[in-house]
């Protein structure tokens, strides 16, 4: 499978929305926990892994996402440019 623009563009946008959604949740769980909020353990570090994971994924996706448009560009250029 060949990486088109679309491709990068929506890896990216994918990636910017996992940031954005689960970094606002975790500044809501961090919220909550330090507004005393009774919640077993269990509860705290499985959405803490929950959120880092996430992040790590948003990681990846941005840099494929990254690579294929960089890919993309210096395919779009003529070669007596590069």
């Amino acid at each position: 499978m060949k990486f088109e623009r679309k491709h990068a563009v929506l890896l990216l946008a994918v990636a910017a929305w996992n940031v954005f959604s689960f970094g606002n949740f975790a500044r809501n769980l961090a919220n909550a926990y330090s507004d005393g909020e009774q919640r077993a353990t269990g509860y705290w570090v499985a959405h803490t892994i929950l959120i880092v994971v996430n992040f790590v994924i948003a990681g990846l996706l941005g840099s494929l996402g990254w690579k294929a448009l960089r890919a993309t560009k210096s395919a779009d250029t003529p070669a007596s440019t590069r």
